[in-house]
């Protein structure tokens, strides 16, 4: 049982009365003769049974080639609507230059920004009578076809037998409107310079059982009743690619009045394309589509009862999956990403195990399974060298700032990578770049001679894995530790990182770097005291998150201060302790911990209204019950702001004395903690080398997190040093 027995019975019945209706109409005697009962058991009967058997199948079942664990799936169970949206010309006045800008610009970490008004296309489809679909591999193409082809036959089953559906298979508020016979061609199995489609098409009708396939076929392509679905036309072998246009030309041409929908991949389709088809390409998932793929994925009624969609779908949008997320444009790679969470309810911890295998899936088992005809690069190249080729594109790429790029920089980089390989098979570098860009679409021309990577994600996984694998993590950190653009590279490496020692490598330079931020007169005084002011303090959180702390206190009460001051030394106040703040979540402090982190004591002080006094003193006693100071320093912290609270209570707080009560309150604060006023006179570039310090922290305790191995005496030596000043 399949589940599609209902629209078998239905497309059937339907289907046998249209072809009869065809060949009363427009059939020659003899094959009229050659079956003229088209009753239950008549040939044509059990023909046309066995033909939407097939095609339901065909249409609806899918194989899911990247998990591995599952069989194949209903479409329905998987399928979201595809968009589609006008396939915009490569312009030539963008360059790399422009088009890094706009990204830049866009706030967004997807490489692909066109804006252009997107449509459904079950929409377009019914609106074009001759449509090609185009996209970068994996996007959903073949699977539009198929849901095209199903949506066909459901027009059929319901033609004169609605009832005899089942809601589900029912055609929705938005459903294909025309009456057609839907044949799917699998371009790759075209034979080069004999191809004729009208007996490509009469063999799928022949393998079914149809008599006089040959006139039949004629028949059905002069009435104008076929839907034909050419899948896969850039999986044509190249030397008939031409040709294969031609042919389908010709087709149209002869037969005007059928339906045509192709699909190609786009980086194929740079000549001037199929005459009279309408362009269009497959739009990258959106936020709603990546939900309504996740809520089908998990339809299991385990999955319903523990709202697993729902826990997926929030994972993927929290901050440490950004990256994730933007893999989850494409539905093969989203597919991947359920998978993950279908076997572990999580994802990976560690990042570089879903990038590594997104590609591992473009380049090793995703033309496995389509048995894609392999060119001369894979004969030659092979997919490990084109690996390490990759790698070194995106790295030499990503140091220089370049998420764009010119091709002639690309052409060059392969010319270079393979005159350093021992037997080099010396191939043309356009063809190797047109291969990679076409069979995995790892590579995408964004513009006329100007490329990315189809994900930045993959750049940079790529790029750290280059790191790595050159011994260039030192050089790196010392560059890069605190530009945020390559935040998740770290991150990767981290991961990446083989052997015993792990990422000890790159803690210890991570570690050793930021130091550098430490060297202000001012901020070592400042960082001093945090040490001094928490030593053997009785707060159970580890001494480096009680420095901290004290250290994320002391930047709150420099911040009141800093009102009266110039904007820009307030305003860098609050990155610096809000990178404290990162820096504090980070280390995994205690609940209570963070809360007392989270609410910011300057704002309370600045108002200074008899409520916001009130919070001045419950802050105190929650460090107190912290224990981030000694006992002693929290005692009389507390003492002396009772007792101021008892002075002006019931006095009125006229706006003129608001400021002397909050200098008083911050004075209190100082004399209580040990805390010299003169640490807090941070000069602008002081405080933008604080921030970095508390960046550079945070990042490091992320990349041990990322890592698969750290070593435990190596962590405990660098978190010792956490908010210290070095003896020398």
């Amino acid at each position: 049982m399949t589940g599609f027995e209902p629209l078998i019975g239905a497309a059937t019945s339907g289907l046998t009365d249209l072809i009869k209706n065809i060949i009363e109409e427009q059939g020659s005697e003899w094959l009229k003769q050659a079956d003229s009962d088209l009753g239950r058991n008549s040939t044509f009967n059990q023909a046309v049974r066995k033909y939407v058997q097939r095609s339901a199948n065909r249409y609806g079942i899918v194989k899911v080639v990247c998990v591995g664990m599952n069989p194949p799936v209903k479409l329905e169970e998987i399928y979201t609507a595809v968009q589609l949206l006008p396939r915009p010309a490569l312009r030539d006045d963008q360059s790399p230059q422009s088009l890094q800008a706009m990204f830049r610009e866009s706030g967004r970490r997807g490489l692909n920004f066109q804006q252009t008004e997107k449509k459904q296309g079950l929409e377009v489809a019914n609106q074009q009578q001759y449509l090609m679909v185009l996209g970068d591999p994996n996007v959903g193409k073949s699977i539009f076809l198929r849901k095209m082809g199903l949506e066909a036959l459901r027009r059929i089953a319901i033609m004169e037998f609605p009832w005899q559906l089942p809601q589900a298979l029912k055609p929705q508020k938005n459903y294909y409107v025309h009456e057609c016979m839907p044949v799917m061609l699998e371009c790759r199995q075209f034979s080069p310079r004999t191809l004729k489609i009208e007996a490509v098409i009469a063999d799928e009708f022949k393998a079914c059982g149809f008599p006089k396939p040959d006139e039949f076929t004629e028949l059905l392509l002069k009435s104008g009743k076929l839907l034909i679905l050419l899948d896969g036309l850039d999986e044509v072998p190249a030397e008939a690619f031409r040709y294969t246009i031609t042919q389908v030309e010709t087709l149209v041409d002869r037969y005007p009045d059928n339906r045509f929908i192709a699909c190609c991949r786009t980086a194929a389709y740079r000549s001037r394309g199929v005459k009279r088809f309408k362009n269009m390409v497959v739009a990258t998932f959106e936020g709603p589509q990546i939900e309504r793929f996740i809520q089908n994925w998990f339809q299991k009624s385990q999955d319903i009862e523990t709202d697993t969609a729902k826990r997926c779908w929030e994972l993927l949008n929290s901050p440490d999956y950004k990256a994730a997320r933007e893999l989850a444009q494409t539905p093969l790679l989203l597919t991947l990403l359920c998978g993950f969470y279908e076997e572990f309810q999580d994802f990976p911890k560690k990042r570089h195990r879903i990038y590594g295998e997104a590609l591992d899936v473009l380049l090793y088992q995703w033309a496995a399974e389509q048995r894609m005809q392999k060119g001369f690069m894979y004969q030659k190249f092979g997919a490990d060298l084109e690996l390490e080729l990759l790698s070194e594109i995106a790295y030499t790429r990503f140091v220089d700032d370049q998420l764009f790029f010119p091709k002639q920089a690309i052409l060059d980089q392969i010319r270079d990578f393979q005159g350093d390989i021992e037997d080099s098979p010396n191939l043309d570098a356009n063809k190797v770049l047109q291969e990679i860009e076409v069979q995995q679409g790892i590579l995408v021309e964004r513009a006329r001679d100007t490329y990315s990577f189809s994900h930045l994600t993959f750049q940079e996984y790529l790029t750290a894995k280059y790191i790595v694998d050159n011994q260039k993590v030192a050089q790196i950190v010392r560059a890069n530790l605190t530009d945020e653009r390559w935040r998740e590279v770290f991150l990767l490496v981290a991961g990446l990182m083989p052997g015993k020692g792990g990422a000890d490598d790159l803690l210890r330079s991570m570690e050793q770097s930021a130091q550098r931020f430490l060297t202000g007169e001012t901020t070592r005084d400042l960082v001093a005291w945090a040490d001094a002011a928490t030593h053997n303090s009785p707060g159970q959180a580890k001494s480096a998150a009680k420095r901290t702390a004290a250290l994320a206190l002391a930047l709150d009460l420099s911040r009141t201060r800093a009102r009266t001051r110039a904007l820009a030394r307030a305003r860098a106040l609050d990155l610096a302790r809000a990178r404290a703040l990162d820096h504090a979540r980070a280390r995994a402090f205690d609940h209570a911990l963070a809360r007392a982190l989270d609410r910011p004591l300057a704002h309370a002080i600045d108002r200074a209204r008899a409520l916001d006094r009130a919070r001045v003193l419950e802050r105190a006693r929650e460090y107190q019950r912290l224990g981030i100071f000694q006992p002693e320093e929290a005692e009389r912290l507390i003492h002396t702001l009772e007792t101021f609270q008892a002075q002006i209570s019931g006095q009125e707080d006229p706006n003129k004395m608001q400021r002397n009560l909050a200098n008083s309150i911050i004075k209190i604060w100082f004399n209580a903690i040990n805390l010299n006023p003169d640490y807090l006179d941070l000069s602008k570039s002081e405080i933008d080398a604080l921030e970095n310090y508390f960046y550079a922290l945070e990042l490091m305790i992320r990349c041990k997190e990322a890592a698969v191995r750290v070593s435990l005496q190596v962590w405990g030596v660098i978190e010792s040093r956490i908010l210290t000043i070095p003896a020398n």
